[in-house]
């Protein structure tokens, strides 16, 4: 019998694998929300953000080679890559804001920028609480629907404070530094894409939901 199980096909540990990227979201939005604190700790904060990206890209090949060898897979195989190429964007774009503070050598953030910094991480939380729900989907279809929405209310929310950021922004430096409204809104603009891979990753898990329901 044993050589017999040696050549059952395996299941991979996909559900391992998906929790474990979601935390790297996590250990990467609270150094995001560390970083736009500003002050002497920003390098160290960018460069975590780097660690956990390079994480997450790690295991984002580990997922996509498993798809490819495995015979067995929990759902459907091109919604466990659109599930896992989406939170892998949503950290990509935390380093791309970290990329944007290095480069400008920004110091210091306006509250807005904190604020969506702060939603981010409950962003990244909610999928930390929604990946392990996945094993079972038809008891937790409740509670995965209200993860999924509380993700797009918070993008709607971090959507608002992009607004009202870009608009004290024009205000405080129409009259002076063009290149520091220019260097602000960027930022901003990273801060909104991350919220917005978010919301990407709510809508992949109600499109798994759907299908497995």
């Amino acid at each position: 019998m044993r050589w017999f199980k040696a050549l059952m096909p395996k299941e991979h540990p996909f559900f391992e694998l998906l929790a474990r990227h979601s935390q790297t979201l996590v250990d990467g939005a609270q150094a995001l929300e560390g970083m736009l604190r500003g002050g002497n700790e920003i390098e160290i904060y960018c460069e975590k953000i780097n660690r956990h990206e390079n994480e997450a890209d790690n295991i984002t090949r580990e997922v996509m080679t498993a798809i490819r060898r495995s015979f067995i897979t929990p759902f459907d195989r091109s919604d466990i890559k659109n599930l896992i190429t989406s939170m892998d964007d949503a950290i990509d774009q935390m380093q791309q804001t970290a990329k944007a503070v290095a480069l400008f050598e920004v110091r210091e953030f306006e509250q807005p920028m904190r604020e969506m910094g702060a939603i981010i991480a409950n962003c990244a939380a909610l999928v930390v609480r929604a990946i392990p729900l996945l094993k079972s989907i038809g008891p937790n279809v409740t509670l995965l629907a209200a993860i999924t929405e509380e993700l797009t209310r918070l993008e709607g929310k971090v959507d608002d404070l992009h607004d009202l950021g870009l608009k004290r922004l024009f205000l405080k430096h129409r009259n002076n530094n063009a290149m520091d409204y220019i260097v602000g809104a960027d930022i901003y603009d990273h801060l909104e894409k991350v919220a917005d891979r978010f919301d990407d990753v709510a809508n992949e898990i109600n499109s798994i939901v759907i299908e497995q329901v």
